[in-house]
């Protein structure tokens, strides 16, 4: 009794600390944190890719003017497509192998972004036929659980949400283009702030995400669901705090590290070796003789003179930046 309370008590967190599909998505049953977090990233990979192909879908013009001849990389793209359909087929007939079928989806989802790292005007027809068939698969598992044919979709009608805003969404971000571009080349710095104050912290709360290209090349938008941007967002500022906390620790670091160096710099080689442990010393402050009277042997010069050496650099590093405080 006392297990089943406890598998329940562990049951209950992981569904309040993760979502359904990630952890309907992995294909084992490890739900470590390690696990988890890979679930999380791999959530986040196929969910850019429906994005993605909904924003090259929104430009997709109707008619048989949409309908374009593969080229030869769409066809070698098609034919990985059709490898990945009987891979997975066969993974699923073979006890339901859910890991090699996941393994296979992410395969067809990187060789399509592969394609579309060389083919700036992508066949978008064909596009939204590898998200199609991929939110299918992911239906199959009880990942997708929205009547979308695209995508993991939302408790809301997100496939009418997205069509009404996606013709206001790409006219805002063709403005912001065009307005980005001109500020690039007067270097007009506070309109390109305002540019990315825009993208950052605006269009987040409103669920849409805004992604630059190079210098020329339109920028990418998804209408995202909005908690996920917040998140995201307040991930990078913490990122941006650890690292410019590192950043300021490494600073107070170095000239903590520099005002030692100087302070040691303060004392001059010839008086470096006037201590107790000496009774004479030659004209250069060499010790010849120790504590007891004994001489200093050759080897032990050797070592003091090495020492002086080193010493005198830092004496006159510390001459130096005395010399140019006084300037």
């Amino acid at each position: 009794m006392l297990k089943i309370l406890l598998m329940k008590l562990v049951l209950r967190k992981l569904h309040k600390q993760w979502y359904q599909r990630r952890v309907r998505g992995r294909g084992g049953l490890d739900y470590s944190e390690s696990a988890m977090s890979e679930a999380v990233n791999t959530e986040k990979y196929f969910n850019d890719f429906f994005l993605l192909v909904k924003y090259h879908q929104s430009s997709l013009g109707e008619g048989i003017s949409s309908f374009v001849k593969l080229s030869e990389l769409e066809l070698a793209l098609h034919a990985k497509l059709q490898d990945c359909q009987r891979i997975v087929h066969e993974a699923l007939c073979d006890s339901f192998d859910t890991p090699t079928a996941m393994r296979t989806l992410k395969t067809i989802l990187s060789d399509t972004y592969s394609y579309l790292s060389v083919q700036k005007e992508p066949n978008v027809r064909l596009l939204v036929q590898v998200a199609v068939y991929v939110t299918k698969i992911l239906s199959v598992f009880g990942v997708v659980t929205s009547s979308d044919r695209i995508g993991f979709g939302s408790g809301t009608d997100t496939h009418s949400t997205d069509e009404v805003a996606m013709p206001f969404v790409r006219a805002l971000s063709q403005f912001r283009d065009e307005v980005r571009t001109s500020a690039i080349q007067l270097k007009a710095g506070s309109i390109l702030k305002s540019c990315d104050e825009l993208r950052d912290n605006v269009l987040p709360e409103l669920g849409v995400r805004l992604e630059d290209r190079e210098l020329g090349e339109a920028a990418v938008f998804k209408i995202d669901d909005k908690e996920t941007l917040l998140r995201e967002k307040k991930q990078r500022q913490e990122e941006l705090a650890r690292k410019e906390k590192e950043k300021a620790e490494k600073a107070a670091a170095k000239e903590k590290a520099a005002k030692e160096k100087l302070e040691k710099g303060k004392l001059s080689p010839m008086e470096m070796f006037r201590n107790d442990l000496y009774t004479a010393w030659d004209e250069t402050g060499i010790p010849t003789l120790d504590a007891k009277g004994t001489p200093i042997t050759n080897s032990q010069v050797k070592k003091l003179k090495k020492l002086q050496l080193a010493q005198d650099k830092l004496h006159k590093q510390y001459l130096q930046h005395i010399s140019d405080l006084e300037i």
